[in-house]
């Protein structure tokens, strides 16, 4: 079985929860399991506890939808997940994130016959510097520059990427709008993840409204688990 297949990556649009097991709240995870999000994506910029499997162990415990790993890194791998997103990261030029982690973490991937999906990450400015960009060492697209974006994701598409991620940032002020949204979707036939800054049920329809497959939702539940119950209002 190929991770799609656990994932539905085609049909409605979906709600994915990201977990950071720096911040691991079971409430969240309880309330989530009670509610239409459809996986947990688990991972996170730079660990500083070294804690992924057993927070991979801790939402299984709860739930019975897929986990599958966010990776960070090559030290981001666990066998207890569902499958792993394969993130290069197109919007830099940095080669250890475009190819150089995944020669590193691929043996280890192969080892734990972890499925995986092969996702181009695009970092757009979200008026906040995250911490990817901190650590990739790279800047996010500029908003205003809808074509680079664009053709970003289409070089990714054509280089036979199976999804595009475009993310503002964790707890990004501002989110990959909807004019960004609806141009990269009217170019490209694969999925789309959409994920930073997005806090609230308007937010979430926008997105929606704009063509995201999935919406990731991660700071804003960190911070308020109880937004999960308004938020998920868009998918209903």
């Amino acid at each position: 079985m190929k991770l799609t297949d656990l994932i539905n990556i085609s049909g409605k649009p979906q709600l994915v929860i990201l977990v950071d097991p720096d911040k691991f709240n079971p409430h969240l995870i309880e309330k989530a399991d009670k509610s239409c999000v459809s996986f947990f994506l688990v991972g996170g910029s730079k660990l500083k506890k070294n804690n992924l499997s057993e927070t991979i162990l801790k939402i299984k415990k709860i739930s019975s939808k897929p986990v599958i790993i966010f990776p960070g890194d090559e030290t981001q791998i666990s066998k207890h997940a569902d499958g792993l997103l394969m993130l290069s990261l197109i919007s830099g030029r940095n080669a250890e994130y475009l190819i150089g982690k995944h020669v590193t973490s691929a043996p280890i991937i192969k080892k734990n016959k972890l499925k995986t999906l092969a996702v181009g990450y695009i970092l757009i400015d979200g008026a906040k510097k995250s911490s990817t960009q901190k650590i990739t060492k790279t800047k996010g697209l500029n908003p205003k520059n809808i074509n680079a974006i664009v053709n970003t994701a289409l070089a990714g598409e054509q280089l036979g990427l199976q999804c595009i991620y475009l993310e503002a940032g964790s707890g990004a002020k501002t989110e990959v709008n909807s004019k960004i949204i609806k141009a990269v979707r009217s170019h490209i036939d694969v999925p789309l993840f959409v994920g930073g800054g997005i806090n609230s049920y308007l937010k979430s329809k926008k997105a929606i409204e704009a063509g995201a497959n999935f919406i990731v939702i991660g700071n804003s539940l960190e911070k308020n688990i109880n937004l999960l119950s308004d938020i998920e209002k868009a998918f209903l």
